[in-house]
């Protein structure tokens, strides 16, 4: 699979993304870079990566989110590969509103499988487009951050940048 690579600075680090036509199919972070070509290998088997830019409406959207635009990464065309029921989850990930924070054992039971936390969690954990399929999102059932993918200094981060962020409305109005 030919696939391209395009790099971007952010305030947690450098990304790789990677994408095909207006699609972000990958992306990870720059200090991580063999778990990113594990990835790519499970996720798309054989591939080949070329250097260019990543289409503007993607580095537009990811580029708003880090600086405050929060609800810009739900712009950004995602299309992954995966079994059915990763989709499942990665899709349910994407429902979570920014700012916000489920347990994996909701997240289950959001997706029908109240019994899968386990499942959820190795799904979440496979996910290949971390950011923008916000599992950082994801804390454990005693409310305590765990295991992300970027580290949990990162994690922290995402979660405080995306609450210091999200504007909501008193009730009622």
């Amino acid at each position: 699979m030919d696939l391209f690579v395009d790099r971007m600075p952010t305030p947690v680090g450098n990304l790789f993304l990677v994408w095909e036509g207006d699609w972000l199919r990958a992306l990870d972070f720059g200090d991580y870079e063999d778990r990113f070509h594990r990835l790519l290998e499970i996720h798309y088997g054989k591939y080949h990566l070329r250097e260019a830019p990543a289409p503007e409406p993607i580095l537009e959207a990811l580029g708003a989110y880090f600086e405050g635009e929060i609800a810009a990464i739900d712009r950004v065309p995602v299309k992954t590969n995966g079994t059915p029921f990763q989709r499942e989850v990665w899709k349910a990930l994407r429902e979570i509103p920014a700012g916000a924070t489920i347990s994996y054992g909701e997240l289950a039971a959001r997706i029908g499988h109240p019994k899968a936390s386990r499942a959820v969690g190795l799904a979440n954990g496979s996910n290949p487009v971390g950011i923008v399929v916000p599992c950082h999102r994801v804390i454990g059932a005693n409310g305590r951050l765990t295991g992300y993918g970027g580290g949990l200094d990162r994690k922290r981060w995402l979660l405080e940048h995306e609450r210091g962020n999200v504007f909501v409305s008193p009730a009622g109005q």
